[in-house]
């Protein structure tokens, strides 16, 4: 019986909704006449250096003033009437639009109305020659005609592109042209095995992998949508006891993305040759990265290709910007909220007025002082932005937070003794998420079976873009007390904060864990309890929100580069990379760690014994196996995180 019933949709059509990473925009707010008001529109075709031809819109005010003007270039997979196109920029470039700017926008290669192959994630060339084509050559032969053909310009491109466009204006700064002044890289897929859209560090992201790839290789125009046949994707993903059934059911090894994933699931020279944060060391012209604190695609890309900038920039021309925000948010609304968390401010359009709009104005029209912030960031506990000379400061002090008995969570260092030795199965609790007598053996289990998998958010989970629509977009805010009584969810928190206690930079889990089994996921989860009383906002009573959260596949214990088993029955340290934060957890606030196995399905099952190839595993290979976290003085289980003196 076919689980999904394919349904057509125009290209036109879907793409009001299909915005890749941030919410389905109202059809209201899509493009209007008003444009042709604004802007003389030119369509053309350029000519690349192999002679493919990519189709280009360039939009010039129709008031100029008699002045020169620079470009804002961007380029897209999405259509140049959609995402990284003209869709909903009288709202999200009205500041640039005011300043006044000619404005460029661009199909890549075999996308919309562009000829050539589309490649996901290209590469970027080796050598830096004539014969080098990829997007940094493309970008560069755009901005050599239009610096040639468009008339009453001034000489400088700004390039800007948010999430797939962002990628491609990192890509960009391998050999950008001289004429390219400024760079802002926003929401970038930076890395899509390490932590970016198909992978985050080994846990393959099962419905976003598969639904993006869906989308974006199954034609040229994403006009074939996938539909799964259950509007709640927990069970239509839950249906295929395999990654091999589910591939077969929908055709997916007929996509170049699942070919790769299939192909090269391990950290290898095919996924490195297109991080970006593996080969771009610096900034070659100022750049603006900027990212959201719970972008649930890019959020990795944003601060690790800061960081690689920052390694070499002895200018002093690498910027960053972090807000409260999801996916791209800062361009399709006014960012007071997320979720059901307010701001208190309209953070989205400060960002726009205050930093963005003055940043290209200084690049591209000498226009301002250019005394521009390190670091601009949000501080989402204490609700105020926050600057820094420095990221992380220097001021941070790494401090460890260590899971302690009975659910605790502390500062102080754990006492209990380790436990010897028992056989699989015997610390099984009637208590959920706890091992009996706990406090007297150091270790707390719990039993993940794959067949009742945690689900990462609040059912029904609708498939990623549905067009009807979805909650993907907010989830990781969504209050997590939804799954903290759940047998496979260890949990821990401190008692009530007497005072503030304020995150400034990395935040790492450094587990001790065994397995009956001989590979495991390992899902950690820093979360915010607020108290049961929130005068100003009665909803938040008791609301425990995920501060950041991530996931590691255990059989990468060793390195990234290829699988290991992990030794059964063996306490085995493990590293959960959770990124960074700026985050006051303010005094009568609690703070929580969650502890778990599975996060479905936003990532793929782990079978929990080593098979080779997770994408090959047969059904009999998944099976449930107890997990334990230890928390012994031998095997401190613990949080280290960089944190402001206190």
């Amino acid at each position: 019986m076919n689980r999904y019933t394919p349904f057509a949709l125009s290209s036109v059509l879907f793409l009001l909704f299909l915005v890749v990473g941030c919410t389905a925009p109202d059809a209201s707010n899509q493009d209007s006449p008003e444009l042709d008001y604004v802007f003389d529109r030119k369509e053309v075709r350029i000519a690349m250096r192999d002679g493919i031809q990519l189709f280009t819109v360039i939009l010039t005010p129709k008031n100029a003033g008699g002045e020169d003007l620079p470009f804002i270039f961007s380029r897209t997979p999405y259509g140049t009437d959609g995402w990284g196109g003209t869709s909903r920029i009288q709202y999200g470039f009205r500041d640039l639009i005011k300043e006044g700017y000619i404005f460029v926008f661009q199909d890549i290669r075999g996308r919309f109305e562009s000829e050539g192959e589309f490649v996901m994630n290209r590469a970027a060339c080796e050598v830096r020659d004539a014969a080098c084509m990829d997007e940094a050559s493309d970008a560069y032969d755009t901005v050599e005609w239009l610096l040639a053909n468009v008339p009453n310009h001034n000489g400088r491109v700004g390039q800007l592109g948010i999430s797939y466009p962002g990628y491609l204006v990192n890509a960009t700064a391998f050999g950008p042209h001289p004429a390219i002044k400024a760079l802002s890289p926003q929401a970038t897929m930076g890395d899509g095995w390490m932590g970016d859209d198909f992978f985050h560090q080994g846990a393959f992201r099962l419905s976003y992998g598969l639904e993006y790839a869906w989308d974006m290789e199954a034609s040229s125009d994403q006009s074939i949508p996938p539909a799964p046949g259950r509007y709640d994707t927990y069970d239509w993903y839950r249906s295929f006891a395999t990654l091999g059934e589910l591939a077969d059911e929908v055709g997916a090894m007929d996509w170049p993305s699942w070919r790769l994933f299939v192909e090269h699931p391990a950290y290898d020279e095919e996924w490195q040759g297109r991080a970006i944060p593996l080969h771009l060391r610096q900034a070659p012209v100022p750049t603006l990265t900027v990212g959201g604190w719970w972008d649930q695609e890019d959020m990795w890309g944003a601060q690790h290709t800061y960081d690689a900038m920052e390694s070499g920039d002895e200018a002093g021309i690498n910027h960053f910007v972090m807000g409260p925000w999801k996916h791209g948010q800062w361009f399709t609304d006014s960012g007071d909220s997320l979720g059901s968390i307010p701001w208190g401010s309209a953070t989205s359009d400060y960002y726009r007025r205050e930093i963005e709009a003055p940043w290209f104005a200084y690049w591209l029209k000498d226009k301002g002082d250019g005394v521009f912030a390190e670091a601009t960031l949000f501080d989402s506990g204490a609700r105020v932005w926050k600057t820094f000379d420095q990221w992380p400061p220097q001021d941070a002090v790494l401090t460890n937070l260590y899971f302690r008995e009975n659910g605790g969570l502390s500062f102080d260092v754990p006492t209990a003794p380790s436990s010897a030795p028992t056989a699989p199965g015997s610390a099984s609790s009637s208590v959920p998420g706890r091992a009996p007598n706990g406090a007297a053996r150091g270790f707390d289990a719990y039993v993940s079976d794959p067949d009742y998998p945690v689900p990462y958010r609040h059912r029904p989970i609708e498939r990623t873009y549905d067009p009807r629509g979805s909650g993907w977009g907010p989830w990781m805010t969504e209050d997590q007390r939804f799954v903290d009584g759940r047998p496979d969810v260890l949990v821990y928190q401190t008692d009530p904060l007497e005072e503030d206690v304020t995150l400034v930079g990395s935040v790492v889990a450094r587990l001790f864990a065994s397995t009956t089994g001989t590979d495991a996921d390992w899902v950690v989860k820093l979360i915010d309890v607020y108290p049961d009383v929130v005068e100003d906002r009665p909803w938040l009573g008791g609301y425990e929100l995920m501060v950041t959260g991530e996931i590691m596949r255990g059989r990468y214990w060793k390195n990234w580069e290829e699988p290991n088993p992990v030794p059964a029955n063996t306490p085995t340290a493990f590293t959960v990379d959770m990124h960074k934060q700026a985050y006051t957890f303010q005094r009568g606030h609690r703070i929580m760690v969650h502890v778990q196995s599975t996060w479905f399905p936003v990532h793929d099952r782990n079978p929990q014994t080593y098979v080779p190839n997770i994408f090959l595993a047969e059904a009999d290979d998944y099976q449930a196996q107890e997990h334990r976290i230890y928390r012994s003085a031998r095997l401190p289980s613990h949080l280290e995180l960089d944190l402001l003196p206190r």
